[in-house]
This record gives structure tokens, sequence and C-alpha cells, in this order.
């Protein structure tokens, strides 16, 4: 059977799978990845990346940055390495002119259960301080800190693409909604499981997630039931925007996704990014005038002249050089 044959086939209601990825690197039409020598390079890496010891970075394509939780042997619980790791490591990628786009997942056979209860129980329990005002400041600080672990995704420039497998719990919520586009496998499933630890989840669920699915009812039930929400479900609420039979093929869709991305200028994605972050928390009309502001210097640059010389000569955006950002 031909690789074109074999490529149309092995697509599931328009989701990619590798033999598309390679089908089209072959042929020269489409995208421009290394098929599935990448899909498997992005789930078999050797270990954390230094200075890391919770995370592992790669770049399985141009201008995409692949960053993995990486503690398979611990279902990839977040622990104090964890939290610190991950500003600093998107800190850089924002000001990494080689990146244009972020994948997120997880290694092993989960994406991640969550806070490492164990390795954090001495923050959380013994906060320092002489007396109760004094305690509470540094919990204050403490819970701020760990709150920039995910916000700092979503002030990251660039687009942020999460893909989620297996389970899905606590801390995983916080970092997920945080992303900008979620994927997830059949066999996927979510839970807001701080209520079951004796806490409401402070470091951005109750804040993003009502923005993200839109029904206040469900998050409401899904925060105070700690209840398990399946990928179905998932997608139905538009928690997720896509489902995947597996891990390799959605690793697959993803890095298509990303190319799609890294395709388009820079100048035009990532002012994409910023204004969508900032009408969300803002009105209509205050949205209006941040754009009308946005772009008073933004149109001037030449990525808008190429694009349209490109479209004019009905060429892909994925034949245009845009410059580093």
């Amino acid at each position: 059977m031909k690789l074109e044959e074999l490529a149309r086939n092995a697509r599931q209601d328009g989701k990619p799978t590798w033999l598309t990825l390679s089908y089209q690197l072959t042929t020269g039409r489409g995208l421009w990845l290394p098929g599935l020598s990448a899909v498997r390079a992005m789930s078999a890496q050797a270990g954390p990346t230094p200075p890391f010891s919770a995370l592992s970075v790669s770049h399985p394509a141009t201008a995409v940055t692949h960053v993995e939780l990486y503690r398979p042997e611990k279902r990839n619980a977040m622990n104090r390495a964890f939290w610190s790791e991950m500003v600093d490591c998107f800190s850089q990628i924002a000001l990494d002119s080689e990146c244009r786009v972020v994948i997120v997942s997880g290694a092993g056979k989960i994406f991640t259960s969550g806070i490492d209860l164990m390795d954090m129980a001495a923050n959380m329990l013994q906060p320092e301080g002489d007396d109760v005002a004094r305690m509470s400041w540094n919990m204050r600080r403490l819970v701020a800190k760990y709150q920039e672990t995910f916000s700092i995704i979503e002030k990251c420039p660039k687009p942020v693409v999460v893909a989620v497998h297996g389970a899905c719990v606590g801390g995983g919520v916080d970092l997920i909604t945080a992303c900008d586009i979620r994927l997830c496998t059949q066999d996927a499933w979510f839970q807001v499981k701080e209520v079951d630890i004796g806490l409401a989840a402070d470091v951005g669920t109750l804040q993003r997630l009502p923005k993200v699915i839109g029904s206040r009812s469900l998050v409401n039930e899904l925060a105070l039931t700690a209840r398990k929400l399946y990928s179905d479900e998932a997608k139905s609420c538009g928690l997720v925007s896509r489902v995947f039979p597996d891990k390799e093929s959605m690793m697959a869709g993803a890095l298509e996704l990303a190319a799609e991305i890294a395709a388009r200028s820079p100048v035009a994605v990532q002012g994409t990014k910023i204004n969508l972050v900032y009408s969300r928390d803002h009105s209509v009309s205050e949205s209006l005038d941040y754009m009308a502001t946005w772009n008073m210097s933004m149109l001037q640059t030449q990525d808008l002249v190429k694009s349209a010389q490109a479209a004019m000569e009905k060429k892909s955006p994925k034949e245009v050089l845009f410059s580093k950002l």
C-alpha cells in the first residue's frame, strides 16, 4: 500500500497520526516535521535536561520547544524542584527567539498525579515565623510563589499546547488551564483533587477553569466533589479541543499543530496570544483600546507585507521566511 493511502487511512476523525506526518515530509506537502522519529523521540527522552531535575526540554522540530514533566517513577508528582524549574524554564523560553511555540507533556504512564505531598509537606504544614502574623505572611508569600509556576505559562508570549495522557490530577489541572490549547488521549481523565486533601485549590484552577469551560455549575461540581472528568466530557465541555486514540497519535497531532502555528508570523502569533489573554480579563471596550494601541506599532511589521504578498501569489504561510522575534 502506498504511503499516501496509508496516511489517508490512518486519519481518524481528522486527527493526524505519525503516518500523515511522514507522508507530508516525504512528499514535501504540508508540514516540515521529521515524522515518526520525532514523535518517538518526544516520548523517549533519556532523563531530565540539566540544570533541571524534574523537566526534560527538547526541540523536536524547527521553532518548537518540547517541555516534558519528567518524574515518571513518581507519576510526575510536582516536587519542590518542579515549582521553581517551571518558572526558570518558561522565563528562558519567553526570551528565546528560536522558539515560536511550546508543547508540554508528561513522561511515563500518566501526565501528572499532582502535588508531591511527601516532598512538599514541610513547606506547607510548617511555615516559618514567630507568631501567627509572621507565619501567615510567609505562607502567603509561598502560595504566591507557587501560583507563579503556572502563571508564567500564561505570561509567556509563545503559544503553549499541552498534551495530556492518563491522569491529570490536582496541580495538573492548574497547569493545563494556564495553557493555550489542550489535547488529550481517550484514556485521559481530570480531577480537581484539592478538597479531598483538605484545602481549596489555590494556584489557578478556581480562577481559570470557569473561564475555560464556561459552565459555572460544572466547575462548582468538579471543584466541590473532586469527581473525575473523563475525556469525552472534557471534549464536550470545552476543556480540551481534540481527543486522540493514544499518546503516540496525540503527540503527532501536537507536533502538527505546533508546526502550523510556528509557520505563521511570530509578530502576529504572539500578539494574538497576548491580546486573547488580555481580553479574557477585561471588557470589550478596554480590549479594543488595548488592541488599537498594540497594533499602532505592530502593523508596521514587514511580516504583514510578506504575508500579503504570499497570499496574492497563492503561497502557503509555510513558504514565507519570517525573521526571529
